[in-house]
């Protein structure tokens, strides 16, 4: 049985790759740092589609705390088939606003969570040659938005490391690749005016804003083996809105 490690899993699109994943087939290593009720919630639903699923908690910018629940994940299944790097954070603050601890917070969790949680959990793959690495960007780290400087960087950070990481250690028979969802139905866009997403809904083709499930559906395909010989891509699921 595979086993995918997915951050942030407790709410939004990490609880619907959770869930995803678990139809699959896959046993589910479940990390998540805040919300313990969904966290337990989530285990709840796992167990009901008869997924073998343990919880981790841990701060993805605490290096300590991530490699203390890789290696925790990695001593219950035994390896981390696919790692899929979704945990994060969102702000809305004009840039002269800013302050420091603002910007190091954002860079920290985005982009710092995900290079400690590759950082503990490539070694085990490249050991067995194999493994399938999903991070999860935004649209605005291509695009870039107003009111965002500092999460945006944070994104387009991840997209960079995504491309970087592909060269490195595809010889090694690994994939690394991003996911940029667009607006998506979840809690990060829950104070969202209903005029701004409207506004939002009329810059997209397909009309509306995406769910966690479309999104969980295009990282459970690059983690599975119809995407065997893709890797460094940047897959945009946000219903066309940001064009070619």
């Amino acid at each position: 049985m595979k086993t995918v490690l997915i951050t942030g899993a407790s709410r939004g699109i990490g609880r619907a790759c959770a869930l995803a994943f678990a139809r699959e087939g896959y046993a589910v290593a479940a990390c998540w740092h805040k919300n313990e009720a969904a966290a337990r919630s989530l285990l709840d639903e796992l167990s009901a589609l008869g997924c073998d699923a343990e919880l981790y908690c841990a701060d993805v910018a605490d290096p300590a705390a991530v490699e203390a629940m890789a290696a925790a994940a990695e001593k219950r299944f035994g390896h981390i088939d696919a790692l899929v790097n979704n945990a994060g954070i969102a702000q809305q603050k004009l840039f002269t606003d800013l302050t420091a601890a603002d910007w190091d917070r954002m860079l920290s969790v985005n982009a710092g969570g995900v290079f400690h949680t590759c950082r503990c959990v490539l070694p085990g793959m490249l050991r067995r040659h194999s493994g399938r690495i999903v991070n999860i960007s935004s649209i605005w780290g291509i695009s870039g938005a107003s009111c965002e400087v500092h999460y945006s960087a944070s994104k387009a950070a991840v997209i960079g490391f995504t491309r970087a990481l592909a060269q490195e250690v595809g010889p090694s028979g690994v994939t690394v690749n991003c996911v940029a969802p667009g607006v998506i139905d979840t809690e990060m866009n829950a104070n969202l005016s209903p005029e701004t997403l409207a506004a939002l809904c009329g810059e997209t083709p397909l009309c509306r804003i995406g769910s966690p499930e479309e999104v969980a559906d295009a990282v459970v395909f690059l983690c599975g083996g119809k995407a065997r010989f893709i890797t460094g891509q940047v897959l945009k699921v946000d219903g066309g809105f940001l064009g070619g």
